[in-house]
């Protein structure tokens, strides 16, 4: 993939702070794009500002909950302003709340609803009129192999990824007479920040490995380099598919 380059194109990846939001912000830096940044932590988003812009691209760091649509609508705004056009759009925020569903609260079952599902639906209303007219667009949703799979406790996070699965095939059909894709990648267990409370745990650590074939957990970068290909041209007749990438968890 070394090939790929993203010059003049400018992607907006949200829950792009920290985990896969910030590694796939980066890998697109890399390779030429200039990128807004979406998320709640604003300390944060300036950090990564930074990184890219020590790639030499531009960066816009903008404060923004995306289950919000007033929030969402401002960073349009602000979007459109700097760089009049999107080409490419990731779609990375996600919450997850691991317990019994009888001890879920009516607000906990919304606040993983509105950020996982409800968020993408505002993100992608929003941007799309910025990316139509221009022949390409990439919008990228990150699912998970809960999307396919599920485990006890994670009643909310399943229904909110799995709802993914069909806003992404009809947005698909939706976008390509205007040759804008629309892909989901769905990861396995990765070493990201979300999942510390599993990482930090020697029991559920070694229960979590020993499901995965490839006996090892993933890393962002390898999500991101998929990410990265899906956003380039060499990935223009791929549409309406979601993309498992677990270590061959969902193989079995």
């Amino acid at each position: 993939m070394n090939g790929i380059h993203l010059h003049n194109r400018v992607a907006v990846v949200t829950g792009a702070s920290r985990g896969l939001g910030r590694a796939i912000a980066l890998k697109l830096a890399g390779a030429g794009a200039d990128v807004a940044l979406l998320a709640r932590d604003v300390q944060r988003l300036s950090s990564v500002a930074e990184e890219i812009r020590q790639r030499g691209r531009r960066a816009l760091p903008l404060p923004c909950d995306v289950s919000s649509e007033s929030d969402v609508a401002a960073a349009a705004g602000e979007i459109r302003k700097a760089f009049g056009v999107v080409h490419i759009l990731v779609n990375s925020a996600g919450i997850n709340i691991r317990k019994p569903i009888t001890d879920f609260t009516l607000e906990e079952w919304h606040r993983v609803l509105d950020t996982n599902l409800t968020g993408v639906f505002l993100m992608c209303r929003a941007l799309i009129p910025l990316m139509r007219g221009q022949g390409y667009g990439r919008i990228l949703n990150l699912t998970s192999i809960m999307s396919h799979v599920a485990l006890p406790g994670r009643t909310a996070y399943a229904a909110s990824k799995t709802g993914l699965l069909g806003f992404i095939r009809a947005l698909a059909l939706e976008l390509a007479p205007e040759g804008i894709t629309v892909n989901g990648i769905s990861p396995g267990p990765v070493a990201t920040e979300m999942n510390r409370p599993l990482l930090e745990n020697p029991e559920l650590h070694r229960e979590f490995t020993a499901r995965i074939p490839m006996a090892r957990w993933g890393t962002e970068e390898e999500i991101a380099a998929l990410a990265l290909y899906l956003c380039s041209d060499e990935a223009g007749w791929i549409t309406g598919t979601d993309i498992r990438i677990d270590g061959g968890w969902t193989a079995q």
